[in-house]
């Protein structure tokens, strides 16, 4: 996302042509933007719902998820740690369980941490 749709300053001042091209960069702008907030977690959308345009979307989920390395490193710790402490509660059923582990596993996997299968299911099996 290096450039994107730019409302232009006066439409009525624009040629047939610059119309029609403007209508095209918007058409696309708006389509891309549809595929961003159906891939997007529900959680991450409240934060760019107010966004204009791809880019402006685009640059706020890189700056909440790019963060620096500082910040990059607390979050693993403290997922690896959620994860070294999940167990099972009595009161819990199996699917439930084992979707709380695989969003914690998933959220590692974000973060660039090499989390295997194989562990979560270990971390499954022995609860």
């Amino acid at each position: 996302m290096e450039s994107g749709y730019i409302k232009p300053a006066s439409e009525s001042m624009q040629t047939d042509v610059q119309q029609k091209k403007n209508d095209e960069m918007k058409l696309k702008d708006l389509k891309v933007k549809n595929y961003l907030f159906q891939a997007i977690d529900q959680t991450v959308i409240d934060t760019i719902l107010k966004k204009d345009t791809t880019k402006d979307i685009w640059d706020a989920m890189k700056k909440k998820f790019e963060g620096n390395v500082r910040v990059k490193r607390s979050h693993l710790q403290a997922l690896r740690r959620e994860f070294k402490t999940l167990e099972m509660r009595s009161s819990e059923g199996v699917t439930e369980y084992f979707s709380r582990v695989m969003t914690v596993a998933n959220k590692m996997q974000i973060y660039e941490e090499a989390m295997q299968d194989v562990k979560a299911v270990e971390k499954i099996i022995l609860s």
